[in-house]
């Protein structure tokens, strides 16, 4: 939203329910889907998308294709996308496709394989800056890529040349499909790894759209690349669901439907 008003705390937190809302109904489409990508997410898009980017002058990497569900609501619900597109979503001949790829609206670069993302924004950031251009570069990361050693190259090497309009954002909720990333890979202590390969790192809660302002109000306060590492659930701390659902794909039936949008609704209200 190029030049549109930072919303509050209040409206991000409403935004970030809409969001869940939205993708409750894309979801419900097909009866299954990545739910929980968008639920764990909401309110980091809510707070991107709700003022802190400049859509169409700041560059927008989303690394992990399926999360793109989160992409499309928070598109809808800031006017950069018709809503009724949404109904499309996932659908043979879509642009709105489950997972992102080359062809995604609303983004600069959507990735299918996992840990492509932040080469991109990495290419992205160093362009501009040879340019001359002021423009900031956000790449959106799961905590699961974070196993793919090309993240790892391109966060060593985003380092190297101080790539200071370079942020970050990693939706750290240790889930991935074969279950918690903790039970696959040892990660943590995650924070402390970036900052070991030369970066600024705030780590927050990442439902906490405060917190989430904060660390990206001090984006730029220096010359290295800033990550947020948002701490969040995969199921985004709805009492709707329970826990026993697989979060990264959920089946979602018509009752299990009707109880997350009688919560989110109140949420709104």
């Amino acid at each position: 939203m190029s030049g549109a008003p930072e919303l509050n705390s209040v409206m991000l937190r409403r935004l970030a329910a809409r969001i869940r809302l939205r993708a409750t109904e894309m979801v419900a489409i097909q009866g299954f889907g990545y739910l929980g990508q968008a639920l764990s997410a909401a309110e980091i898009f809510a707070t991107l998308f709700g003022g802190v980017m400049r859509h169409g002058h700041d560059r927008f990497v989303l690394s992990p294709g399926h999360y793109v569900i989160a992409l499309y609501a928070a598109a809808a619900e800031t006017g950069l996308l018709n809503p009724q597109a949404l109904a499309t979503y996932g659908k043979d001949g879509s642009d709105l496709e489950a997972i992102g790829s080359e062809r995604t609206p609303l983004a600069d670069l959507v990735c299918g394989s996992l840990g492509q993302g932040l080469s991109g924004a990495v290419g992205f950031a160093l362009a501009a800056e040879l340019a001359g251009e002021d423009r900031d570069v956000f790449a959106f990361l799961s905590d699961g890529e974070m196993e793919e050693g090309q993240v790892w190259e391109a966060a060593m090497f985003a380092a190297h040349r101080r790539l200071g309009r370079l942020i970050v954002t990693i939706d750290a909720n240790n889930s991935q499909v074969d279950g918690p990333v903790d039970s696959v890979t040892t990660l943590e202590p995650l924070a402390d790894k970036w900052r070991a390969f030369g970066w600024r790192v705030v780590e927050v809660d990442g439902h906490d759209v405060e917190a989430l302002r904060r660390a990206f109000a001090v984006r730029n306060d220096g010359p290295e690349p800033f990550a947020i590492v948002a701490r969040t659930q995969i199921l985004g701390g709805l009492r709707a669901i329970p826990p026993t659902v697989d979060g990264h794909f959920i089946k979602l039936d018509a009752a299990l439907k009707a109880a997350i949008t009688s919560e989110l609704e109140a949420a709104i209200a």
